[in-house]
């Protein structure tokens, strides 16, 4: 299997090569040459653990690591240390050291990344560059801390995130770690993040002085192939569950702002899952909504700050390599489309993608709604959801009541409740003002008698170690300062 750039420029890349540099060299994303069935091996190991299939998954697809290397990098990054639920319909993707679902990828990424340098023979230290709306940047700091060979920069909205995601950040330990708060959003954060990237002036010094960038964001194909695994897994579970029989065909319902969790279920359905529609759930950051109702997709909006911050983005990255795969694999067309992108800060698909697009549905949910779905659902179910799954649920509730598609389906519950205690406390009607988050967190515990995650429940005691502020304009500077390149 080798790897293309969406923008044309790049063919016949080795896997190795593609996780290591993150980023093709003409700004496009790497995408696989093709997508190998793998849904009628998966289905006949029964009882298979979740390693069993992360490794029948990912090995489609990095064919140039060694069975052992890549078995190794998943024990390393799962074993007593990530695990997969279904409860009822929801896939609890939660269940690791930073309490969201990114912990899947960014525990394997450090592990297929240092395997993949040595294979390489890359002598420089690999630097990471994160941009975070909450949840990677803490994700990208617990998988890479320590790991020889690596540095971690994460950059994170100052005022962007809620204080639990904050805190996560800036007690995080380790030799190799770095984190900056900006003085903008997500996106400046992740637009400073692709300028650096695209700075060959730069590269070219960082390399004399010994340091290779590369990404933990989900535009790095290391990153976006283990998040397959969750729907192979989860379709299982509902197997098992004996909630939909072999081959039956499910909905999937995915709460998304950067495209690359809901991306990842599509490249499922093309790999022979049976996934029916592929329901993207937007906040009132509605730009994906909006672009698959009319085909346009427009960045042109104010951001807005909502309660559930890691959707709180306008520049869906990974969508690119949904339209390459729309546009019959064109990479012309992908060019202009991100052109008028980049300089307009919009653009409009053709009468045929448009007709692609058939797979997705997209809808939105508001802040007073997903409120009263938290409720309703620990009412109704004794089950605690977090904002960003209360999102997934109430788009999954207007689907169904618009199209009167009501089969099996499975909602991406992203983040643990814990993470945003204030919003959960407050939708089931605890008394929370004037707390801080950390006492808000106890009575959260206290009243929904679910136990708080061990990583969260010692957070408070944590010393404060990164404290650096940065203007976007200055998000090089404070990069070369860190790694004391002057």
């Amino acid at each position: 299997m080798n790897f293309r750039s969406t923008r044309g420029k790049e063919k016949g890349v080795k896997s190795v090569e593609a996780i290591v540099r993150g980023i093709a060299k003409d700004g496009g994303l790497f995408v696989p040459d093709s997508f190998p069935r793998v849904y009628e091996e998966i289905i006949n190991k029964k009882g298979a653990s979740y390693e069993d299939i992360a490794y029948l998954v990912i090995s489609k697809f990095f064919t140039d690591i060694k069975i052992r290397e890549l078995k190794g990098a998943i024990k390393d990054a799962y074993t007593d240390r990530f695990k997969v639920e279904v409860v009822e319909n929801f896939l609890e993707l939660y269940h690791g050291p930073t309490c969201a679902f990114k912990d899947a990828a960014l525990l394997f990424l450090p592990q297929i990344m240092k395997r993949a340098k040595n294979i390489i023979g890359a002598n420089e230290e690999i630097v990471i560059l994160t941009a975070t709306s909450g949840d990677t940047g803490k994700a990208a700091l617990e998988g890479f801390k320590d790991v020889e060979g690596f540095k971690v920069v994460v950059y994170y909205p100052k005022d962007g995130v809620s204080e639990i995601q904050r805190k996560q950040m800036i007690t995080q330990e380790g030799d190799n770690v770095h984190v900056i708060a900006i003085e903008g959003n997500f996106d400046n954060a992740q637009t400073g993040v692709k300028n650096i990237f695209g700075d060959e002036e730069l590269k070219k010094e960082l390399l004399e002085k010994g340091f290779r960038l590369s990404s933990a964001n989900s535009i790095n194909i290391g990153r976006l192939i283990p998040q397959i695994v969750y729907y192979f897994y989860g379709y299982i579970k509902l197997i098992e569950n004996g909630k939909v029989k072999e081959g039956d065909k499910i909905n999937v319902v995915v709460p998304t702002g950067n495209f690359g969790n809901i991306l990842a279920a599509y490249y499922g359905k093309k790999m022979g899952l049976p996934i029916d529609k592929l329901i993207c759930a937007s906040n009132e950051n509605k730009v994906l909504t909006d672009f698959f109702n009319t085909g346009i997709y427009d960045k042109r909006r104010e951001l807005i700050l909502t309660e559930s911050p890691s959707m709180d983005i306008l520049l869906s990255s990974n969508l690119e390599r949904l339209l390459y795969e729309i546009s019959n694999r064109d990479s012309e067309e992908i060019n202009k489309l991100m052109d008028s992108l980049n300089t307009n800060g919009v653009y409009e698909i053709s009468e045929s993608m448009k007709e692609n697009l058939s797979d997705f549905y997209g809808d939105f949910a508001t802040t007073g709604e997903v409120y009263k779905a938290i409720n309703e659902v620990y009412v109704k179910k004794n089950y605690l959801i977090d904002t960003h799954t209360g999102v997934a649920y109430v788009v999954h509730k207007k689907y169904v009541e618009k199209t009167g598609d009501n089969k099996e389906v499975l909602i991406a519950s992203t983040a643990s409740p814990f993470k945003f205690p204030r919003s959960i406390c407050n939708s089931l009607g605890f008394e929370v003002d004037f707390m801080d988050d950390f006492k808000v967190l106890n009575t959260l515990f206290e009243e929904s008698k679910n136990e708080i995650p061990e990583s969260l429940s010692n957070l408070e005691k944590k010393k404060v170690i990164h404290t650096k502020t940065s203007k976007i304009e200055d998000m090089k500077k404070s990069l070369k300062e860190y790694l004391g390149v002057e």
